[in-house]
């Protein structure tokens, strides 16, 4: 594995990623009105193509059912934060803004508070298919204003993914249903003793792996604190973020132990931005990962057609819910997020791009986009459609954690809020920080990215 780049490295390279952004696209002044730009995140692995083949085929039908109408695509390749600053770079200015863009739920209402994205209210109105979507769904896409800004593509779920081979060879059951953290820690513990060379316990981390460090790791482990009643993030009540938590000290706790006894991956790989596609196509498939505390969306990597067609992973791979801290009720704890599809505030053919959207988004597209995604349907019609539910393998698992799950408190200061857990869980990684000075750091950042809208709990 690629070590981890140094800090000036990583600037200079997000720099010169920001910079291609900017000669990358131009549909703003000049641009055809028969013609719209779209713009979305491309694997960075080369031999999955699941999102260039889908639109690719909706480019397809698209121009067949609009004659005289173009779509050209502005595909961005980088990991998930370089993604946002290039796509951000882009929506500043009307000469590089694409017409369609592909935005992370997390980031949206901070890109609405930028003036980056145009409300979609009236479009929506007249498209009969928007009563279809799921009402959570619509919510992840709505401003603070009241206005919609997206169209979901479908959202997600998070759990256990483990290697039946490798339990197997540890003496741990093929069906494991763990009750607590500690029960997690310990079948970790096992496959360390006693299945060498392999890594037990991935749990993402770091500033390098982004939002995936925040949301499948750390989110992941907070959410599962507590009687569930509250959020341990945000407290909705006092419209304030929370601080001085004891439940952040111990989802610290749970990461620094597994990085302090190496239960997870070599530090330097773990802080390698670009992990995440190692994960999924490299050390699960080969059998050098004991338990994944990943998403629902890993076997789109793993489809005929996808580059790394692994048709046994179901047969290898068992997928069990992530407990909470103690086993209290609910007993488990997922968190979901998903992406939409946004026209930007600078768009030239806002029009033309919604009605991309429209093709995108019937009933027949969307339940494809769902199966080749391995996505989770965020329309009522398609989650009640059995050519849904059976077409793979874990679907009905991930689903069902919908009523296990939360969402972010996606408000415009989320991503820096996000991007001060994942300095809080670096330190403790690295062993640079206690859990309790990486817990304070986080909560003088916190004061300070919110404006000290802060609540202490």
């Amino acid at each position: 594995m690629p070590v981890r780049p140094t800090a000036a490295l990583s600037a200079l390279l997000t720099a010169a990623l920001a910079a291609t952004a900017l000669t990358a696209c131009g549909s703003g002044s000049g641009s055809s009105p028969d013609t719209i730009k779209v713009s979305y995140k491309q694997s960075t692995d080369n031999s999955v193509k699941v999102m260039d083949t889908y639109l690719a085929d909706m480019k397809k039908q698209f121009e067949s059912e609009h004659p005289g109408k173009k779509v050209e695509f502005v595909p961005i390749k980088a990991p998930d934060s370089e993604y946002y600053t290039k796509l951000q770079q882009m929506l500043r200015s009307p000469r590089t803004a694409p017409d369609l863009v592909y935005e992370d739920t997390f980031l949206i209402n901070s890109d609405i508070t930028s003036g980056y994205l145009k409300p979609l209210d009236p479009y929506l109105a007249k498209w009969p298919d928007w009563d279809r979507f799921i009402d959570t769904a619509k919510a992840a896409a709505r401003g603070q204003d009241g206005k919609t800004y997206g169209v979901p593509d479908g959202t997600d779920t998070r759990g256990l993914w483990y290697d039946r081979r490798v339990f197997a060879k540890a003496g741990l059951p093929a069906e494991w249903r763990p009750k607590s953290w500690d029960d997690v820690l310990a079948a970790a513990r096992t496959i360390k003793r006693k299945v060498p060379g392999v890594t037990p316990l991935n749990v993402y981390t770091g500033k390098p792996a982004g939002e995936a460090a925040t949301m499948q790791g750390f989110e992941m482990l907070l959410y599962g604190t507590g009687d569930g009643t509250s959020d341990p993030l945000y407290d909705s009540a006092s419209r304030k973020w929370v601080t001085g938590s004891e439940a952040f000290k111990d989802a610290l706790e749970f990461v620094e132990t597994v990085y302090r006894e190496k239960l997870g991956p070599d530090v330097s790989d773990a802080l390698d931005p670009n992990f995440g596609t190692a994960v999924r196509g490299e050390l699960l498939p080969e059998g050098r990962l004991g338990i994944d505390l990943d998403g629902s969306w890993l076997p789109q990597d793993w489809l005929p057609g996808s580059g790394h067609a692994w048709p046994e992973w179901s047969e290898r791979l068992g997928l069990a819910p992530m407990p909470t801290q103690h086993g209290q009720a609910p007993g488990r704890v997922s968190m979901s997020g998903g992406w939409t599809w946004s026209v930007p505030a600078k768009a030239a053919n806002p029009g033309l791009a919604f009605d991309f959207i429209r093709t995108m988004q019937t009933k027949d597209n969307a339940r494809a986009w769902y199966i080749a995604n391995s996505g989770i349907a965020v329309r009522e019609d398609v989650a009640a459609d059995p050519a849904y539910a059976t077409a793979q393998p874990g679907i009905k698992f991930f689903t069902e954690l919908v009523a296990a799950t939360h969402y972010r408190p996606a408000y415009p200061a989320y991503p820096k809020v996000s991007t001060a857990v994942q300095e809080a869980m670096e330190g403790v990684t690295t062993g640079d920080l206690s859990v309790e000075k990486a817990a304070s750091g986080y909560d003088a950042a916190l004061a300070d990215v919110t404006g000290g809208q802060v609540t202490e709990r």
